[in-house]
């Protein structure tokens, strides 16, 4: 397994509890907003972002859900999450690692941002395989990651050359730039 290890990222939170600057830079409040206007429904019943990190994604994810399901892996991250969502009711948030502690959904809008190239393509595509499980006919994926250099398993492109060969079809949003790769897919 290749993996991230939970360590690298309870390092990171350790040493700043924002350590990407998710409320801070101009890259994540944009690229927060594009994915929020690419969604294709109005309105879902019921969401689930895995690896919500602080909740900075989730707070403008949750006018858009009926429910919305939050998780992230490391303990400090999910405190500050459960902080920032406080007052939305209708959104939990979760100490959970994936895949194995997939929750059962169903769901209606699966949000992957900046998760899926910790994994290898193998855990990846056994990750979307548990996710597809919750997923209801015609849900929206939708998937951000960056498209710098990294030192994760994949890149960003691979990350989404097996999320679109795993969900199958043409993405219904696709929007790349150097710096950010966003797709939405409708499930069959």
């Amino acid at each position: 397994m290749t993996r991230t290890p939970r360590s690298y990222f309870e390092d990171l939170y350790a040493r700043d509890p924002d350590p990407w600057g998710f409320g801070r830079r101009w890259y994540e409040a944009r690229k927060y907003a594009l994915t929020v206007a690419c969604l294709p429904e109005r309105r879902y019943r019921s969401g689930f972002e895995p690896g919500c990190s602080i909740g900075v994604l989730t707070e403008s994810l949750a006018p858009r859900c009926d429910r919305l399901l939050a998780v992230d892996y490391v303990p400090s991250a999910v405190a500050e999450a459960r902080r920032r969502l406080a007052g939305l009711a209708h959104v939990t948030v979760e100490e959970r690692t994936v895949p194995e502690q997939w929750p059962d959904g169903p769901f209606d809008l699966l949000v992957l941002s900046e998760l899926c190239y910790y994994f290898d393509r193998s855990e990846l595509e056994q990750l979307l395989k548990v996710a597809g499980a919750t997923l209801v006919p015609g849900a929206t994926v939708v998937a951000a990651h960056w498209r710098g250099e990294t030192n994760y398993p994949l890149s960003g492109d691979e990350t989404h050359d097996v999320l679109g060969a795993v969900i199958g079809g043409e993405p219904v949003v696709h929007h790349a730039e150097p710096e950010l790769l966003l797709d939405v897919w409708t499930c069959p």
